[in-house]
């Protein structure tokens, strides 16, 4: 069957779907690099929720979505902006999503880092900020998960300069039962995160957050690097102390940082591995025989799919990612959080159906082709 697509003049296109999806099946765990992926939460699509009222959730699907990651060696980054924190997700909701998902990767041997923030509150001194970071951090700990410590931005609003993150960090750092990871998330997917580390210059910002990392060492298992900048994130690896890993967060050159270079490579914890969590998991295996070519060769030719998905304004990608959830039948719908299948236009989500089939991505060709053709009926598109 052929498709009428819109594309970004409004004009209707023929697409054909490829009808055979990608054969990847689960294998053995990763040796070479760790690969968390930033999963999405599936919304309760029956809940009598709006935008201004708690997210409703549906548990089940956003747990099995959790089990389909793990069974290709995943490991889940829980609660991070993926799963619509502070677009949707309350602290309530993400403390829930927290302890059922740490739960569930314990019973199932998965592997799990939870993101701790401060989203309890909207500002303060740094006395509350500390004091929201460190209820979070307890939630987390106490769910038996490692600890991601977010960008705040309380804090971004609050601090005076460079030496209040100093003293917050290491307030935090010191607390800590174990290693976290550290996560610098910029503006593009957060406005309200400009500034972050005390300036606007990414030279100096980055020059504070390495004073934060080896003021503590040995509680910093690894920095995830969110600014969509390639070589400023190779020149900060390169810095960073021995023993700390450095998590590429850059949906936009994620094959050539993981497959890295003679100096180093990034391990990734990324929201792009949330649709491309079984291709992703092959290509690891591959890298991890020695095989970079044919890592790249299967990893390369996604990143036209992930520009797509994570074009301005940036953090709206969530949209594109549950979209494909639903076509790749993790869902029975294309409803989210906050109302936010509305936040990308109908050429969008048709152009990133057509970029995922073309990779083939979806398990059953044939079902998301029939959700695709239901959803362009929705707006109009005559068969």
């Amino acid at each position: 069957m052929t498709l009428h697509l819109p594309d970004c003049t409004g004009r209707l296109r023929p697409y054909q779907p490829r009808t055979e999806p990608l054969a990847l099946t689960p294998g053995a765990p990763f040796t070479s690099r760790t690969v968390f992926s930033a999963a999405h939460v599936v919304a309760d699509p029956f809940a009598d929720a709006g935008p201004d009222t708690p997210a409703a959730v549906d548990w089940d699907a956003t747990l099995a979505f959790r089990r389909h990651l793990w069974s290709h060696g995943l490991g889940v980054a829980e609660a991070m902006d993926t799963a619509q924190r502070g677009m949707g997700l309350d602290w309530a909701g993400a403390a829930e999503l927290i302890r059922r998902s740490a739960a569930e990767a314990k019973a199932v041997g998965g592997r799990i880092a939870c993101g701790v923030g401060t989203d309890q509150i909207t500002g303060g001194s740094l006395a509350a900020i500390r004091a929201a970071y460190e209820e979070q951090l307890a939630v987390v700990e106490e769910a038996g998960a490692q600890a991601v410590l977010m960008a705040s931005r309380a804090l971004a609003a609050t601090a005076g300069g460079p030496e209040d993150y100093l003293e917050v960090y290491g307030h935090l750092l010191r607390q800590a039962a174990g290693p976290v990871i550290l996560h610098w998330l910029g503006p593009m997917f957060d406005p309200a995160l400009r500034g972050y580390w005390g300036s606007d210059d990414l030279d100096r910002a980055t020059e504070t957050f390495l004073e934060v990392i080896a003021a503590h060492p040995d509680k910093v298992d690894g920095v995830k690097i969110s600014l969509l900048d390639a070589q400023r994130e190779i020149d900060l690896r390169r810095r960073l102390p021995r023993g700390v890993r450095c998590y590429t967060g850059d949906d936009f050159h994620y094959p050539g940082l993981i497959a890295g270079d003679e100096q180093g490579f990034s391990h990734a914890l990324l929201g792009i591995f949330d649709p491309l969590g079984p291709l992703t998991a092959e290509a690891v295996r591959v890298l991890d025989t020695g095989d970079t070519e044919g890592f790249r060769d299967l990893l390369d030719p996604t990143v036209e799919l992930s520009h797509h998905l994570f074009q301005a304004p940036t953090r709206f990608y969530k949209t594109g990612v549950v979209l494909l959830a639903w076509l790749a039948g993790h869902q029975t719908h294309f409803t989210m959080v906050g109302g936010l299948q509305s936040a990308r236009s109908l050429p969008h989500l048709t152009r990133a159906y057509e970029l995922a089939d073309r990779l083939g991505l979806f398990p059953d060709p044939k079902l998301a082709e029939e959700r695709m053709k239901n959803l362009l009926s929705l707006y109009g598109v005559a068969p």
